[in-house]
């Protein structure tokens, strides 16, 4: 069953080529939803077997999501959060969803629109709240690359190891080795997620000794 889905998106992907995943990331990274787990690793995957550049891959899943995130940012700027709670149902969009990413947003501020990229839920919605904040445009583009780069990264990661694992493997085998990395995924994911956490602790600890010095 996995091995099948697996192939499936790889050949989509595949069929899509490198627009695709910038529309699709673009989806994903706006209010549609688009899971970028289910681009970012068969584009890894891809770029394992040599069909795919991986350097080309991260670039286009990194400008899609800025794409989508900025899509977000310019409707809650320019037409207001009611648009979302009013229109939301129609994408899936609860507004439980959103109040809690705007929760997230009050509570950490614009570094928010970078660590919230490595949370479900947030990542996608992160934008929202940063539009109606009307956040520096230079802050916000630079912190989503950077946040939309390492998920996009973790997730070709994980699709290329597949990749390579799976080599002279049958179908049956390749189901196997799919699931065996897709449980591990969360190994990967942990201690990023931990790193840039830490990151933005010590981030905020020096802006506080900063502001009690001045």
């Amino acid at each position: 069953m996995l091995s099948e889905l697996m192939l499936r998106l790889v050949k989509t992907i595949e069929t899509l080529g490198y627009s695709g995943i910038v529309l699709l990331m673009a989806m994903e990274s706006s209010v549609l939803p688009v899971p970028s787990e289910l681009v970012m690793p068969p584009a890894g995957y891809l770029a394992a077997k040599g069909v795919m550049n991986i350097w080309i891959a991260l670039l286009c899943g990194t400008v899609g999501s800025m794409v989508g995130a900025y899509a977000n940012y310019w409707v809650a700027s320019r037409v207001g959060r009611w648009v979302f709670v009013r229109y939301g149902k129609f994408v899936l969009l609860s507004q439980k969803s959103l109040e809690r990413t705007e929760a997230f947003f009050g509570r950490h501020g614009e570094i928010a629109t970078f660590v919230g990229r490595l949370f479900p839920v947030i990542r996608h919605l992160i934008s929202i709240p940063a539009g109606l904040a009307r956040m520096r445009l230079d802050r916000f583009f630079a912190y989503t690359a950077a946040g939309a780069g390492i998920w996009c990264a973790i997730l070709l990661g994980i699709g290329y190891v597949i990749g390579r694992a799976g080599e002279g493997r049958t179908q049956e085998e390749l189901g196997a080795v799919f699931t065996a990395y897709s449980h591990r995924a969360v190994l990967v994911l942990l201690p990023v997620v931990a790193l840039v956490v830490a990151g933005y602790v010590l981030f905020r600890r020096r802006e506080a000794k900063g502001e009690s010095g001045s």
